[in-house]
């Protein structure tokens, strides 16, 4: 054990589980982790190996017994008959038969649907009459003839932890730090925090690693924030709709994202709520592939998701959070560099503005690496079944946190209705979830504001794309932080995008802009991570437009270059395409070593050659010390140098630091947009032995002549249909 595994068992005793457990049986049985850490704490509650080895088999042997595969349902039957009664563990459902004017229970795996059941047990359990519950039930059988019925069920225990004692939970909380409770929370999930921050490091620039464990904390959020509308889509395998699924029985998992009335909201034959009165989270999953039965749920989601309520005959009241997860295959860069496409393009249609405004926050699931076996926590977490307690204790005691975030949020510019409650929500369900007993540092709460605001910013800038006038358009949200400076924070993916940043409106439409202030800082958020800004430009405005290519022979294009391929200068590739721009914008992002910035060098040369470029603008990483961030800042003041001494040169070269950049691109006032796979840097380096320096190797100065690695080049143009 570390010294957090020790601090879990003293601060939550019975209440943990080593995670590697779950994940060594989960293996081998398909069944939720909530019911397997059930077991656990039943049977492997303990520090001995030998014990903890016993209580693995007595799991093994009690899902052997006791749970019902689905090609097995036959065999259970007959096992029911032969003993005359028997207990499972499956998951049950409870359906009212119209016709037959009475209720019937439905184990998923054990193929009957017509389980007789008392009406104690769906009025204890009223979650068995919407989308079901985990349960231990024992199935007695029935040997009177003349009853229309094989089997009934004689005992039903839910598989959740009899008593939540909160002040067990608070105090437990109280002794660990902010970062560790962090990971703690992570780790209940399964997930290795230090495998999190490792690649939070790597894919955003993030020294901290925290914002990847942002993403995942904002997972929590519909579970602790009543009435939560959240949406994430990304790539496959990154743990969204297992999350929802797995890790509490007081949220449920839309499958195949099909959504009714009379299901999701009320059912007007029963007279009674639907799903949002009965779970604290509903998730829809594949919201892509979502289907809408009626025209009107579409309606009272609007309603519902606005403030709780709904009308339907009578007047509805829910606290149940919304989550829509969905994957996500597109291409990040081009959707946000067009003008016709947006983020939320795969929603489906009758998600309309109205519906989209109403999502507090949007998580960029792109960001979030696949989940693999690496990726799994094999030191001790919370119980999920415990940690699900402690969610939904939260979920249900909102008032003590509003008064905290009021009395502390600062707020900027272009804050507007909607953005303030999301901003209320988000940072409220942060709070509950991570200080529930006390509140955040100043800086901490900086932290959270900035997350809060950039999730929100994501769905107001989709917004903007897809409204022709000013409704959305003011999406530099800002606030005052602990400093009293005004801080304007952008999505990452986004902030140097003209498209996103100032998409087409009518003509007769003026998109609002954040005004100029000598205290703003503007910094795309990353969790504790301020950008070193040594030169204080606006890149955002090369207009789009503002130029045309005299030559309209240039098309749209991907080049895939492969290994070992030749003929790929800059010119070849980039020439025609550069002609014509009066501003050019360069993001590499990677400019350490000598062969990057002679990279660089020949690039600019290029610009100089045509002629046109009257300003270039580079953004670019500092190093990761703080000799290599000087070196590099000397190296590009010396070609600024340069560039500024030539008489016959009248091109400008700006540039500035930004710890937060990753992505490689060519942005240009012709409205080019070129993205480049490796950035400037996809030459083989031809002399791999340093200690030998063949000068005589064809490539060694055209380039067009040295052989490549493996890359793509992709030319967009923004002004153009896609």
């Amino acid at each position: 054990m570390n010294a957090l595994d020790i601090k879990l068992n003293e601060a939550f005793p019975g209440k943990v589980v080593r995670k590697d457990l779950l994940h060594e049986i989960k293996r081998a049985v398909n069944v939720p982790s909530f019911v397997l850490e059930f077991l656990l704490s039943r049977y492997c509650a303990s520090e001995d190996p030998e014990e903890i080895e016993e209580g693995k088999k007595a799991v093994l042997q009690t899902i052997e017994k006791c749970y019902v595969r689905p090609d097995e349902s036959n065999k259970a039957q007959a096992i029911v008959e032969q003993k005359k009664r028997h207990k499972f563990i499956d998951k049950i459902h409870v359906k009212y038969v119209e016709r037959e004017k009475r209720y019937w229970a439905e184990m998923e795996n054990f193929a009957s649907k017509r389980i007789a059941i008392n009406s104690n047990f769906y009025q204890q359990n009223e979650k068995l009459l919407e989308s079901g519950i985990w349960a231990e039930v024992t199935l007695a059988y029935n040997e009177v003839e003349e009853d229309d019925y094989a089997f009934f069920i004689e005992d039903l225990r839910p598989i959740q932890i009899a008593h939540f004692d909160e002040q067990k939970f608070f105090s437990g909380r109280e002794r660990f730090t902010t970062d560790e409770w962090i990971d703690v929370l992570i780790r209940s999930i399964g997930i290795d925090p230090d495998w999190l921050a490792e690649r939070s490091r790597k894919l955003n620039g993030d020294k901290n690693g925290r914002r990847l464990k942002f993403h995942i904390l904002s997972r929590f959020l519909p579970l602790v924030q009543s009435n939560y509308n959240s949406i994430e889509l990304g790539g496959r395998s990154t743990g969204k709709s297992y999350f929802y699924s797995e890790f509490s029985p007081y949220s449920t998992l839309l499958s195949g994202g099909q959504a009714s009335t009379a299901t999701l909201l009320y059912n007007n034959q029963r007279k009674q709520v639907g799903a949002v009165g009965f779970w604290d989270n509903v998730a829809f999953d594949e919201v892509a592939k979502m289907k809408i039965k009626d025209a009107d749920t579409v309606q009272i989601m609007k309603d519902y998701m606005a403030n709780g309520r709904f009308s339907r005959g009578r007047e509805v009241t829910g606290y149940a959070s919304f989550s829509f997860v969905g994957n996500f295959d597109l291409n990040i860069p081009r959707i946000v560099n067009s003008y016709d496409h947006d983020l939320l393009v795969t929603l489906p249609e009758a998600f309309d503005l109205a519906v989209i405004d109403r999502i507090y926050n949007y998580i960029p699931g792109w960001e979030i690496p696949k989940i693999d076996d690496s990726a799994y926590n094999n030191n001790f977490g919370l119980i999920t079944d415990y940690m699900s307690e402690a969610l939904h204790y939260l979920f249900v005691h909102d008032s003590d946190y509003v008064g905290v975030v009021n009395s502390r949020l600062k707020k900027g510019d272009n804050i507007e209705g909607r953005d303030n409650r999301a901003l209320q929500k988000t940072i409220s369900g942060f709070i509950k979830l991570l200080f529930p007993t006390g509140q955040p540092t100043d800086e901490e709460f900086d932290e959270i504001v900035e997350y809060a605001i950039e999730g929100r910013r994501r769905i107001k800038e989709q917004l903007n794309k897809r409204k022709p006038d000013e409704e959305y358009a003011r999406i530099n949200m800002s606030y005052i932080n602990k400093d009293g400076q005004k801080v304007v924070v952008y999505c990452p993916e986004s902030k140097y995008s003209i498209a996103t940043q100032n998409p087409r409106k009518d003509a007769n439409v003026h998109v609002l802009t954040e005004p100029a202030h000598d205290n703003v800082v503007t910094t795309p958020v990353t969790a504790n991570v301020e950008p070193k800004i040594t030169q204080n430009h606006v890149l955002s405005d090369i207009i789009p437009g503002s130029e045309t290519v005299e030559d309209g022979s240039l098309k749209e294009k991907t080049v895939d270059v492969q290994y070992g391929d030749t003929g790929y200068g800059y010119d070849d590739l980039f020439a025609e395409y550069l002609k014509g721009a009066s501003i050019v914008m360069l993001e590499e992002p990677y400019l350490t070593h000598g062969f990057q910035m002679t990279n660089l060098v020949r690039f600019v040369e290029l610009l100089v050659k045509i002629g046109d470029c009257k300003v270039f603008r580079l953004v670019t990483k500092p190093g990761e010390t703080p000799e290599e961030s000087t070196l590099i800042s000397d190296s590009l003041q010396r070609l600024k140098n340069t560039l500024d001494d030539m008489d016959d040169v009248s091109m400008t070269f700006e540039y500035e630091f930004d710890e937060n950049s990753h992505d490689r691109y060519i942005r240009t006032s012709n409205n080019w947009d070129i993205t480049l796979g490796r950035g400037l840097h996809f030459y083989q380096n031809l002399n791999p032995n340093k200690d030998s320096r063949n000068f005589f190797q064809m490539g060694t100065y055209d380039l067009s002549l040295r052989p490549c690695l493996k890359t793509r080049f992709t030319f967009m143009k923004r002004n153009a249909k896609e």
